[in-house]
């Protein structure tokens, strides 16, 4: 497929509009007749509501009205009883936002507690094997690993994260004549749309949501939850257009999170080097109204070629909010889990890092013998340990220094299963040349809106000037939700095969039309470039096509779906991450120096775009590793840190040289356009070749995220 947009690096299509402030979020939009909704928030892990008084609130000048009964809502946990700390119990609405928010601190309530339990540590509280989560086991691990000529066994922990964008909850709902429309910072219009009508009651042909800005999601905005729902019944109940937007803290109640997690690693090996056993446990915490399952074991799985392995997955049901996904779900913490654990058997051997992954490459996936679309992991090895300087590294631990700081390096193997999902798009041609596309997609900042523009544009044969790719729409053709990495291999081989149905169509007209220059061609010869169509020195064009049909445009929607693609291949993306600490041995103070990162993510759509993506997985990794945990008061339930004051994100002063390549490859068995995901797996390795760092500067094996200071000291 010849390109000319493909693989250019260029900025945003929407840059300008976000950083001069044009670009409209979900609460910005001007709606008339507009009243403000602030949720009040249960104050007990786990109870009923006795009494609520409202009266005060009520008093309150500009509160209209205070919603304390959800009994018609069907939302994902109980309404009559209290499952959570910071469970919504009322909604006051008010002619300002200032009015709504006093008024909910005048909302009193008292209540029949029950004995809650939020600690995912305390002692008999039975876990659970998740049904689509069942223990997996291939050899004979036990016997392996007890024959096994060396051996580590490790116990892992991390804390709670919480998601943190920029963009807060926001939601503004609206009624005209029995509809719904919503404005809503949501990562899948299609699924809020799906949810609010089956919380209200209603056909989910009644419901429309935009969302085409988000300001960060990273996992946040996946699930519906209740602000939104709680945003549409108000405006029902009082026949108002109602605006909810939970603040910072009410967000970490109010939204899922990247549960806690106790992981037990443990890895055999033969004295050369061969990975002969894995045995693989987790536990993670879990709402006991809702079972949630992250892919903590797949790479575990599959990464190695390891004959005998086993992993057995449980969750622990405690009295909170319900986990979510987080960038990397699941993976990223197996990753970390099994990327120590690599670590660590590296040295027990006296064998480089990246050689003994090299040893244990597998020739295919070993969990469901399927070949690999392609697998280019040595290459990302290769090209890592090259720019980033491995060789330099000494093996010894401690022995490095500068100054009075000392200096480790670290790296990790990442992975992440290339989702592909089915997608729609419909593609429409101009009177005057120019294109638009359309699906219902997001874009919470990967550049979706660009990248999917730029497939279009060569497909069309068209300029990225005059092709816009429209989003943030559920009346648009069906996209799936913008997470999993999946949005440029769904989304975006949707809208290419669309569009080059259409450019097919503007064609076939054209060799069939005995007024235009191309009449009686065969449409195997003619070439579109810059909205021309040419063949044998003969040229028509999309304007004159639609001119002479006295059509104002011509659109086309089409499909695209990845079939039975997984029966056949296994496709995953790669990468390989090397990182430079620094430890302050008086302080316990760890500093990233530096990252680099190679990745196999197939063909890169947009150079600019991806490096960004990258940069940005590893601040997040950087965050996993360093800073990021959520602190429960197990007296009640309550986040002790539900703040940015608090709860520690890195800022730019903790980002120093971060830098990442792409191995030049395609994988076209996955899908037509050749991409791997990519915004996922740039996170997976972080963490774990900075704590791999760690160990190489100190000679301490740190396996609780975050690392913390006093661990090191």
């Amino acid at each position: 497929m010849a390109t000319t947009v493909v693989g250019q690096p260029l900025s945003r299509v929407d840059a300008r509009r976000k950083v001069t402030g044009t670009a409209t979020y979900s609460a910005e939009h001007r709606v008339e007749g507009l009243l403000y909704g602030v949720i009040v928030n249960g104050t007990v892990a786990r109870g009923t509501v006795s009494r609520i008084s409202v009266d005060a609130a009520l008093g309150h000048p500009g509160v209209l009205h205070v919603l304390t009964d959800f009994g018609s809502l069907r939302l994902a946990h109980p309404v009559d009883r209290i499952a959570f700390y910071g469970q919504p119990i009322a909604v006051v609405v008010a002619e300002t936002l200032e009015a709504a928010t006093h008024g909910a601190s005048l909302v009193e309530a008292t209540y029949e507690r029950q004995d809650a339990v939020t600690d995912l540590d305390a002692p008999d509280i039975p876990s659970q094997t998740p049904a689509d989560e069942p223990d997996y086991s291939r050899g004979d691990p036990a016997g392996a690993l007890a024959s096994a000529q060396v051996k580590v066994d490790l116990e892992l922990t991390s804390a709670r994260e919480n998601h943190n964008p920029i963009e807060l909850p926001s939601t503004i709902a609206r009624w005209q004549d029995g509809r719904l429309t919503l404005w809503d910072k949501t990562q899948w219009s299609q699924g809020a749309a799906r949810t609010v009508a089956g919380a209200l009651g209603i056909a989910v042909g009644d419901v429309r949501v935009h969302n085409e800005f988000l300001g960060g999601g990273f996992g946040s905005g996946i699930q519906t939850y209740d602000h939104v729902m709680l945003a549409a019944f108000a405006a029902r109940e009082v026949d108002k257009p109602v605006k909810v937007v939970l603040t910072r803290r009410q967000f970490y109640y109010g939204t899922g999170f990247r549960p806690a997690s106790r992981h037990r690693m443990a890895l055999g090996s033969t004295a050369a080097g061969r990975v002969s056993a894995l045995v693989y446990e987790v536990r993670i915490e879990n709402a006991r109204y809702q079972s949630y399952t992250d892919g903590l074991t797949d790479l575990p799985q599959f990464l190695y070629g390891v004959p005998n392995t086993r992993t057995a997955y449980r969750v622990t049901p405690v009295d909170v909010h319900s986990p979510c996904s987080m960038r990397g779900p699941g993976v990223v913490l197996g990753n970390f889990a099994l990327e120590t654990a690599m670590d660590q058997l590296a040295h027990e051997l006296a064998v480089d890092p990246v050689e003994l992954r090299l040893r244990n490459e597998p020739t295919q996936d070993e969990v469901n013998q399927l070949p690999f679309s392609t697998r280019k992991l040595r290459e990302c090895y290769a090209t890592g340990a090259r720019r980033f300087g491995w060789s330099r590294r000494l093996a010894k631990p401690g022995s490095r220094t500068d100054g009075d700081l000392l200096i480790g390096m670290g790296m990790a193997t990442a992975s992440y299963h290339n989702n592909r999902r089915d997608s729609s798009a419909r593609a429409r041609i101009h009177a005057d040349g120019t294109a638009e596309v359309f699906a219902a997609s997001a874009d919470m900042g990967p550049g979706t809106t660009t990248s999917v523009m730029q497939v279009a544009a060569d497909a069309l044969g068209l300029p990225a000037s005059a092709v816009t790719f429209r989003l943030g729409d559920s009346s648009y053709p069906t996209a799936p939700l913008h997470a999993a990495a999946c949005t440029m291999a769904s989304v975006g081989s949707a809208a290419h095969t669309t569009c080059n149905a259409l450019k097919a169509e503007f064609v076939r007209r054209a060799v069939a039309d005995p007024d235009s220059p191309l009449h009686g061609a065969n449409p195997a010869d003619v070439q579109v470039r810059d909205g021309r169509l040419e063949a044998s020195g003969a040229r028509d064009s999309y304007r004159d096509i639609l001119r002479r049909a006295g059509l104002p445009s011509l659109d086309i929607t089409g499909n695209w779906g990845p079939g039975d693609a997984d029966s056949k291949i296994s496709t995953y993306g790669y990468g390989a991450v090397f990182a430079e600490v620094s430890v302050d041995p008086l302080l316990g103070l760890v500093r990233v120096r530096r990252i680099f990162a190679a990745y196999d993510v197939g063909r890169v759509i947009s150079p600019k775009l991806a490096h960004s993506q990258a940069i940005g997985g590893m601040v997040g990794g950087i965050g996993m590793a360093l800073l990021e945990g959520t602190v429960t008061d197990h007296r009640d339930g309550r986040i002790v840190n539900a703040s940015l004051a608090d709860y520690l994100v890195p800022v730019n002063a903790d980002i120093t040289d971060l830098d990442a390549a792409f191995i030049n490859t395609e994988d076209p068995q996955a899908d037509p356009i050749g991409v791997k995901g990519l915004g996922e797996i740039t996170i997976v390795g972080v963490a774990p070749a900075i704590g791999n760092a760690v160990f190489n500067a100190t000679g301490k094996r740190l396996t609780d995220l975050p690392i913390r200071p006093e661990a090191l000291l």
